[in-house]
């Protein structure tokens, strides 16, 4: 008899879905599409030949799926299969950063220049407000929408934007910032943070604890706060809190980490399996970072790769990540590790995504969706609720 503990299903499952319950459906399903033929085959086959037939089709099933994960004790959200339409603007995307050689050149400060250029070529954000902010010495962008009785002030997402520590900025990631200030009716404190080469670890640290306590300072309840961000932005997400659960300090109400960074020693099998399908993120890219930022830190130190931390007492945290990242099993095991320290963690595996494809809200409409989700996240976890 084939054991259902054996089955590796991909993060595809509905969120409350077990194996077990995923086989009873399959039998279900079977057994309807059979009709006739699923009578007469009991009329000499006993039921438990059936059963047999039904669990084998599931692991042919689970191992016919294009990203296969392993097995995650956190929530995981069932999304539907990529469009061919969300194909075609992921492959333009690829071309047009390839084209614009914000990722291959070797030259880091050439890179940054050639990410703002980029970047400069997308349309401005319409219908926010835009307000450039002294964050405790970070310059920033505190960003709400454009409506008529909006309370500035309440709630707030303070947003990190990545760019492997050595580039982005705030005109590179305003869109990303102006479209979840609108979707979660709330503030946006955009940083902008020092980058590598010019200045390393813990710099981007220091600069991102000192927003969140700027925010604690300005009357923002901790209750209210959001801490967002994509690639190492969401590695400075993780980190900034989990200073905070060392310091004993006020914790955010929730934390979205997109396309996360958390494994400098790169561990992950999809670091392997995932590399030909990855054209911006992999192994090499990993160690250029690491040089960039921290070359005197261990890949493994928890300071960096937050994989390696202790997540007790951690704030409801929200993964996003897509099938195509070479990141997505160091995803899977933050998730599960968290979990396995008692938090609350949702885990979203986006089909055919590649590395931060949430920034690009104005090309692709995997990125609209995706930062819908992340912004219904932080409102549902904000101790005040925006009105209706």
């Amino acid at each position: 008899m084939l054991s259902t503990a054996s089955l590796t299903l991909t993060c595809s499952f509905p969120s409350r879905l077990t194996q077990n319950a995923f086989l009873r459906r399959c039998r279900r399903g079977i057994l309807s599409s059979l009709g006739e033929k699923a009578y007469l085959m009991n009329e000499f086959r006993s039921f438990r030949c059936l059963s047999r037939l039904v669990r084998a089709m599931a692991v042919v099933l689970a191992t016919s799926l294009s990203y296969a994960a392993p097995s995650l004790g956190a929530e995981a959200t069932d999304l539907p299969s990529q469009s061919k339409a969300s194909s075609d603007q992921i492959e333009k995307l690829i071309d047009a950063i390839r084209a614009n050689g914000a990722l291959t050149d070797k030259d880091l400060l050439r890179r940054r220049a050639d990410f703002e250029t980029l970047m400069a070529s997308t349309p401005d954000p319409t219908r926010v407000q835009i307000r450039r902010v002294d964050a405790n010495g970070v310059d920033a962008d505190l960003i709400w929408p454009a409506r008529l009785h909006h309370p500035i002030g309440r709630r707030v997402i303070l947003y990190l934007h990545g760019g492997g520590f050595y580039s982005g900025s705030l005109r590179t990631h305003r869109n990303i910032a102006a479209s979840l200030a609108k979707a979660a009716s709330c503030d946006v404190l955009l940083i902008d943070y020092r980058l590598a080469p010019d200045y390393r670890f813990p710099s981007q640290m220091d600069d991102a604890i000192a927003a969140y306590r700027w925010l604690l300072m300005s009357g923002y309840k901790a209750g209210n706060i959001a801490i967002a961000g994509e690639s190492v932005g969401a590695t400075l997400a993780i980190e900034v809190v989990l200073n905070q659960l060392r310091l004993h300090g006020a914790l955010p109400a929730a934390v979205i980490a997109m396309s996360p960074v958390t494994d400098f020693a790169a561990t992950g099998a999809s670091m392997t399996t995932n590399a030909a399908s990855d054209p911006f993120m992999g192994k090499d890219e990993l160690t250029v970072i690491h040089n960039a930022f921290a070359r005197d830190q261990s890949a493994t130190d928890p300071g960096i790769s937050p994989l390696y931390a202790n997540f007790s007492g951690f704030p409801p945290l929200l993964i996003q990540v897509g099938s195509r990242e070479t990141l997505l099993n160091d995803s899977m095991r933050l998730a599960e590790k968290v979990k396995q320290a008692g938090g609350d963690v949702s885990m979203e595996v986006w089909p055919g995504m590649i590395h931060q494809w949430q920034i690009f809200p104005f090309w692709l409409e995997d990125a609209r969706k995706s930062g819908g989700r992340a912004a219904e996240f932080a409102v549902a976890h904000f101790a005040d609720k925006p009105a209706q």
